[in-house]
C-alpha cells in the first residue's frame, strides 16, 4: 500500500505538469496573431475564411451561451436540445450572410448546408433504429429481468461492484452509455440502500464502465458511430481498442475496489421478473440487425442505416405477429419510436448544424491549425479526450471530423478512444454520469466524482499507453 501511495503521488504531480504545459501551448497558439486573421476566400476553399469579422465572432459566443445552457442542464431542468437548435439557426443565419457580403453563389451555400444536413440524416436514423429496439427489449422485460437477476443473487459489495461494472462495459458496446447507466445504476441504489460510500463508488464505477465499453464497438458510442459512418475506419478496426478500454476501465476499479466496504447489502423481497413472449425474439433480431448494417456498408457500399431501416421494417412485422399469436399482447412498435430519446436526437441535430455553420466560416480550420499542426495529432488527440470531460464528446468528434485531418488508423483510433472515455474524468463529461446525479438522490455527484479523477485519469493515460504498445 506504501509503494501503491507513493506511486500514486508521483503520478498526480507529473499530470499536473503535463496538463500545465498542454494548456500554456495550446493558449499560445490561440494567440498567435496570424491565426486570428480572417483568411481571403477562395473559390477552391471548403469554407469562408472569415473567423475575424464581427458576424464570426457572434457566432462563437453563440455557441458558447447556448453550450452553457447544455451544461446546466441538470440546475435550470431546460432540456440540452432547445438552446442548440435555436444556436444552429442563428448561426447558419449569419453564415449566409457572410456567404453573400463574400461572393458566393446560393448553390455553393445550399452546398455546404446539404452536406451537414446528409450527415445528420445518416446518423438520426441509425440511432432511431438502435433507441426503437432497446425500447422494444425494455418493453418485452430484457432489462428487468436482468436488474432482477442481480438483485436476488445476493451478492457481497465487492462482487457486486465487479459485476455491475463488468455488465455494464459489455452492455455499453450494444446499448449507449445513458442506457447501460441507468439500467444498472438502478441495481446498485436498490441493493446499496443505507451504504452510501457503496453507492458513490459504484456508481463511480459504472460511468467509468460506461464510456470504456463503448469506445471499442462501432455502434456503442455516438462518437464510434460518426467514425465508422464517415469512413475513417472499418467495422471490424474498432475492435483493436478492446484491450485498451479494458485498460482503462480496470486500472481505476482496482483502486476503488480497495475502498469499498465489507460485508453484504441486506436481502430484499425482490420478486422474480419474467420474459414476456418474443422477448428472446427481439434480442435475436438486434442483433441481426447490426448483422444486417455491416453487411450493408461492408458488401454494398451503402451508409448503414439502410440495414438498420431494414432491420426496423423486419422488427415491425415480427410486432404484428406478436399481437396475432399471443392474445392479451400489444406490442406497438410506433410507440417505441415515439419512447426514443428525442432530447437526443434533437440536440445532435443542433450540434451538427452549429459546428457545421462554424466550420464553414473557418473556425474548424483555425482549430485545426492551433492543434493539429501545432500540436501534432497524437498530443491533439489526448487534448480531444480531455476537452470532452468539460463539453460533450459529440460536438468534439464531429469539429474533428470536419477538419478534414489527414490521419492513419492508428490515430483515428487513438482520437475514437479519447473522445470516447474523457467524458469519465468529470461527472458532467458525458451522459451516463449526469444521468446517475440526477437518479442517486445526491449520493452521487460532481465532487464525488472528482475524488476518483486522479485515478480515472491513470487509466485514460495507461489506456493510451496501451493503444501505443498494441496497436502502434
Amino acid at each position: 500500500m506504501i509503494v501503491l501511495r507513493q506511486f500514486y503521488l508521483v503520478f498526480i504531480h507529473f499530470l499536473g505538469v503535463v496538463l500545465l504545459r498542454l494548456l500554456l501551448i495550446f493558449s499560445g497558439f490561440l494567440l498567435l496573431p496570424q491565426l486570428a486573421m480572417a483568411e481571403v476566400y477562395d473559390e477552391d476553399f471548403t469554407n469562408l475564411g472569415l473567423t475575424g469579422t464581427e458576424r464570426g465572432i457572434y457566432t462563437v459566443l453563440i455557441f458558447v451561451v447556448a453550450y452553457g445552457f447544455v451544461m446546466a442542464e441538470e440546475f435550470t431542468g431546460l432540456r440540452k436540445s432547445k438552446p442548440v437548435i435555436l444556436a444552429a439557426g442563428i448561426i447558419w443565419a449569419h453564415a449566409a450572410i457572410l456567404a453573400a457580403e463574400a461572393g458566393v453563389s446560393v448553390e455553393q451555400l445550399h452546398e455546404a448546408f446539404e452536406y451537414n444536413l446528409t450527415e445528420y440524416a445518416a446518423l438520426m436514423l441509425f440511432l432511431l433504429v438502435a433507441m426503437t429496439y432497446i425500447n422494444a427489449m425494455a418493453e418485452r422485460n430484457v432489462f428487468e429481468v436482468l436488474r432482477s437477476w442481480m438483485i436476488r443473487k445476493e451478492f457481497s459489495y465487492k462482487q457486486l461492484f465487479w459485476v455491475t461494472g463488468i455488465i455494464t462495459f459489455f452492455l455499453s458496446s450494444v446499448a449507449d452509455n445513458l442506457t447501460s447507466a441507468l439500467l444498472v445504476g438502478a441495481v446498485v441504489l436498490a441493493v446499496g440502500k443505507g451504504n452510501d460510500k457503496f453507492v458513490t463508488i459504484g456508481l463511480v464505477n459504472l460511468v467509468v464502465a460506461a464510456n470504456a465499453g463503448g469506445a471499442f464497438s462501432p455502434f456503442g458510442d455516438i462518437t464510434t458511430l460518426m467514425v465508422w459512418q464517415a469512413g475513417y475506419a472499418e467495422f471490424f478496426d474498432f475492435f483493436v481498442l478492446f484491450v485498451p478500454s479494458v485498460v482503462n476501465y480496470i486500472v481505476p476499479a482496482v483502486f476503488m475496489y480497495m475502498a469499498l466496504p465489507d460485508g453484504q447489502p441486506t436481502a430484499t423481497d425482490e420478486e422474480a421478473i419474467y420474459l414476456k413472449p418474443g422477448a428472446m425474439q427481439v434480442c435475436g433480431l438486434f442483433a441481426l440487425t447490426i448483422v444486417t448494417a455491416v453487411c450493408f456498408k461492408q458488401f454494398l457500399h451503402l451508409p448503414p442505416f439502410m440495414g438498420m431501416m431494414v432491420g426496423l421494417s423486419v422488427l415491425m412485422i415480427y410486432g404484428f405477429s406478436i399481437n396475432k399469436l399471443y392474445r392479451g399482447e400489444s406490442f406497438d412498435i410506433f410507440r417505441k419510436v415515439r419512447d426514443a430519446e428525442w432530447d437526443t436526437l434533437f440536440f445532435f441535430f443542433g450540434v451538427v448544424f452549429s459546428v457545421g455553420g462554424l466550420g464553414y466560416i473557418g473556425y474548424l480550420e483555425l482549430v485545426s491549425g492551433a492543434m493539429y499542426d501545432g500540436l501534432g495529432p497524437t498530443t491533439a488527440n489526448i487534448l480531444v479526450g480531455m476537452i470532452s470531460a468539460v463539453v460533450d464528446n459529440i460536438p468534439v468528434m464531429f469539429a474533428v471530423l470536419n477538419m478534414n485531418l489527414e490521419m492513419d488508423l492508428y490515430q483515428w483510433m487513438l482520437v475514437t478512444l479519447t473522445a470516447g472515455t474523457g467524458g469519465s474524468l468529470l461527472s458532467v463529461g458525458s451522459a451516463a454520469g449526469v444521468a446517475l446525479m440526477g437518479q442517486s438522490n445526491h449520493r452521487y455527484t460532481f465532487f464525488s466524482h472528482v475524488k476518483w479523477t486522479p485515478v480515472i485519469a491513470l487509466g485514460y493515460f495507461a489506456s493510451i499507453v496501451t493503444h501505443y504498445l498494441v496497436n502502434g
